[in-house]
């Protein structure tokens, strides 16, 4: 008898709700079947068993929350070693049944806990190890069941531990204690006087990980104004070309492309911090914050700069649809190399984003509206939209930033150059 143990989706998972069992006691199963879904803080997923034999007991029952990465979940019979299931995107929801399907491929799954000389680790760990030539025995793991994960590794990189003939880390070292929140009665806040919402699986790591970056990088804003009179009158011809392919170019799909040729123009700039060197990424792969129910995620337009208006658009408009229904793809929204966050449609005249790690810079993108400007020494009235771009500073120096946020108005000011 074995155990089948909750699968880590991602790198960055930890935990995540039991949706739904497809089998019962006493079903037997083959390598491939559906066993269950699994819920993440991104998207739905279905496991299936990697292992073929008799399901002898259920251990955790369908809508549990808060269910931790190699938690056993269920007890096979008949198999030769504990299977760790694997992972692909839930089949959509029957309301769902006339949007594109997302075809069924391998998620990421992390290395289950295992007895014996294999030290249990995430696959992130391992790279991290790897790369930075740490041992993993020296190390003590903060994760489920003693797992070593990416904290512990950046933990000892800063601790200098886990090198080659050092000391095996103690709990004190592998991470460092968390903040202590008071409750909202120690803050002078009456019980009853509030209603409390239970934290959500993608709730939970917003906060973590924003809370994260917004402590530990490093940051500052470029703000400049953008006219925008040329780029609208050009996304007017755009889409009365696209008309007869139904297709809709938006103000947010042209930012898009301009952000990715700025990129290219000021490759510096497209760039990620790590502790070996700053990483220079060959392509733009530009990440659009779209908002979901119970929080945020960030779909990615893959080598953006390579493609046509027309493709943004169609791209973006498919997976902003499939992020509302929890259908995409973990490819599909894990990596790009810059972030786009645009609220302009709420009326939002400016802000600035928190950086989305490992990425060097995010662009907050305003409202786009009338304004006065001053034009040849004369009063005028120009469509202006505001722009801040937040910069990590390990990777984009202030120089830097300036000069990709130049090339951006440039494009997006004077569109024809994007056509060069």
């Amino acid at each position: 008898m074995t155990d089948i143990l909750m699968p880590a989706l991602s790198p960055t998972m930890e935990e995540g709700i039991l949706a739904k069992w497809h089998v019962k006691v006493g079903d037997t199963v083959a390598a491939g079947d559906v066993i269950a879904e699994i819920e993440t803080d991104k998207a739905t997923m279905e496991v299936e068993a990697v292992d073929e034999g008799t399901i002898e007991a259920i251990l955790v029952e369908a809508g549990t929350e808060g269910v931790k990465v190699n938690t056993p979940i269920a007890k096979l019979s008949g198999g030769d070693a504990a299977p760790a299931p694997k992972a692909t995107p839930a089949a959509e929801a029957p309301k769902a049944a006339e949007a594109p399907k997302a075809a069924a491929a391998p998620a990421p799954v992390a290395a289950p806990a295992v007895s014996g000389s294999r030290v249990a680790a995430s696959p992130l760990a391992r790279r991290l190890a790897e790369i930075n030539k740490l041992d993993l025995k020296l190390l003590k793991g903060t994760g489920p069941h003693g797992r070593i994960i990416k904290r512990d590794i950046e933990a000892a990189l800063a601790s200098g531990t886990g090198k080659a003939g050092s000391a095996p880390a103690t709990a004190s070292t592998a991470a460092a204690e968390p903040r202590k929140v008071q409750s909202l009665e120690q803050m002078g806040i009456a019980p009853g006087s509030y209603d409390l919402v239970p934290l959500n699986n993608m709730r939970k790591v917003i906060a973590r990980r924003l809370t994260e970056s917004f402590r530990d990088i490093p940051h500052f804003p470029l703000t400049v104004d953008i006219e925008l009179d040329n780029l609208l009158a050009a996304r007017t011809k755009i889409n009365t070309a696209l008309e007869a392919q139904g297709i809709k170019v938006s103000v947010n799909d042209i930012v898009i492309k301009a952000v990715a040729l700025a990129l290219k123009q000021v490759p510096e700039a497209n760039a990620s911090f790590t502790p070996e060197g700053i990483a220079l990424h060959h392509h733009a792969d530009i990440a659009m914050a779209v908002a979901i129910d119970g929080g945020l995620i960030t779909p990615i337009v893959r080598k953006a700069e390579t493609k046509s208006l027309a493709q943004i658009a169609k791209e973006t408009k498919d997976l902003a649809a499939r992020a509302r229904d929890m259908k995409l793809k973990p490819e599909e929204f894990q990596g790009g190399t810059f972030s786009v966050s645009n609220l302009g449609m709420f009326g939002i005249k400016q802000f600035a984003s928190i950086i989305n790690e490992p990425q060097g810079c995010i662009l907050s993108v305003g409202a786009g509206e009338q304004r006065p400007v001053v034009k040849n020494g004369a009063l005028a009235v120009a469509t202006v939209m505001t722009v801040t771009l937040t910069c990590d500073h390990r990777v984009v120096d202030g120089s830097v930033g300036a000069k990709y946020i130049t090339a951006l108005k440039g494009l997006l000011e004077d569109p024809i150059k994007m056509l060069a």
